[in-house]
């Protein structure tokens, strides 16, 4: 049995804003290339998968097994390393660090003769985000063939502009670089180390050992929203059920069948500070009065379900923790925008949330396609209805709203 490289115990060790994604690292071969290691060292403690692609000329400098701890690739074999890890959708970002004007030209023009300009030459064509810190001496970023090359490229890619410092265009240092990569996948300065709960997907409530009820929720928006809120730096902890989407990295994961599981598990959290509580999940409004402890006979005529009501959840957040921002999810059916909103502002002075998500389950176009939604945001003042949107963007705009009001 193979063991894990000690090395690998810093993944996600000063945050987890980059758990579930993959970065590319190529070095080229300038002096800042040492630097490089201290890059990859930095993703990974923020949670990045990194694969590291070196020159030759970068090897002549530091060795390949400097990266033990790291993926790396040195040339290229019947393996495919380059559509493995530049091919549509197999990478979130290629970064180039540090970037010769050798490999730059090479990108500009279309060559693909080495491991890194191949593995760009893919990543540009696949539209993987491509970002490149160059590094040089300055009289060669003058040239004019490499000012043409920037120009031709800066609407693709995104550039780390060097230091000019003794005559050189340096290489921008690594923190730098993790600053920037980190701002592109949405980390925030008001988000960043907050702890929140956050409830998602349905609840299943047993009718007899085999049988049950619940609903079509799959668990979508709250698995997005927990994805947007690591991204930002956050500390989450998703209390999920059993929905169809597959929770992020990151996060730390509470899985749960019913409403009292739920319930139990929202207490046991709490007793932990949070200042964010987000509750996403579909939780059962009702559930069987008498479960049978046996399995129901399927030759019955007839059979009688008594439901009772539920508790809910909101109700008792505030309660726990006086001063958590507190978010609640309601979804009617079939009813007019202006009802939609007199039942979350009820629903706001019941559990004094500070928000609630709202939205029509009912209307056709929902049923249609439940990947895409039209909520209202709602709190004590005023509505914001997002219109059509992916709940990937109702979930960008969700954290863009709790970042306005905790700041």
């Amino acid at each position: 049995m193979s063991k894990k490289h000690p090395s690998l115990d810093i993944i996600g060790s000063d945050g987890t804003e980059l758990a579930g994604k993959t970065i590319v690292l190529c070095i080229s071969g300038s002096v800042a290339a040492y630097k490089a290691i201290e890059l990859a060292r930095l993703f990974m403690r923020h949670g990045a998968d990194v694969t590291c692609v070196a020159s030759k000329a970068a090897t002549d400098l530091i060795k390949p097994s400097y990266f033990k701890w790291a993926k790396v690739i040195t040339k290229l074999t019947g393996d495919l390393e380059h559509i493995k890890v530049a091919d549509y959708k197999q990478s979130d970002l290629i970064v180039v660090y540090p970037c010769t004007a050798n490999t730059l030209g090479k990108l500009a023009n279309g060559i693909d003769d080495t491991p890194i300009s191949t593995v760009l030459s893919v990543g540009l064509g696949s539209k993987i985000p491509i970002m490149i810190a160059l590094a040089m001496h300055q009289a060669m970023y003058d040239n004019p063939a490499v000012t043409k090359n920037i120009k031709f490229l800066k609407r693709k890619i995104d550039f780390i502009a060097p230091d000019f410092v003794e005559g050189k265009a340096k290489a921008a240092e690594p923190e730098e670089i993790l600053d920037f990569v980190l701002k592109k996948f949405g980390s925030s300065p008001v988000l960043k180390g907050k702890r929140v709960l956050i409830t998602a997907g349905p609840t299943i409530e047993y009718i007899d050992p085999v049988r049950v009820i619940t609903n079509q929720s799959s668990g979508k928006t709250g698995v997005l929203l927990t994805s947007e809120l690591i991204s930002a730096g956050a500390k989450v902890t998703l209390i999920y059920g059993p929905g169809k989407e597959l929770p992020p990295k990151g996060a730390k994961i509470v899985n749960i069948q019913t409403l009292e599981e739920m319930f139990n598990a929202v207490r046991s959290e709490m007793k932990r500070k949070f200042d964010i509580v987000i509750l996403a999940a579909a939780a059962s409004d009702y559930t069987p009065e008498k479960p049978s402890a046996k399995k129901i006979k399927s030759n019955l005529e007839k059979v009688v379900l008594k439901l009772k009501r539920a508790p809910k959840i909101i109700d008792e957040i505030k309660k726990k923790q006086r001063d958590v921002f507190l978010i609640g999810f309601k979804a009617e059916a079939n009813i007019s925008k202006e009802s939609l909103v007199k039942e979350a502002r009820k629903k706001i002075k019941e559990s004094g949330a500070d928000l609630i998500i709202a939205n029509d389950v009912g209307i056709k176009k929902y049923k249609e396609n439940p990947d895409f939604n039209n909520v209202v945001i709602v709190d004590s003042k005023k509505i914001i209805e997002s219109g059509w949107k992916t709940k990937s963007k109702i979930a960008k705009l969700i954290r863009n709203e709790i970042e306005k009001r905790i700041s």
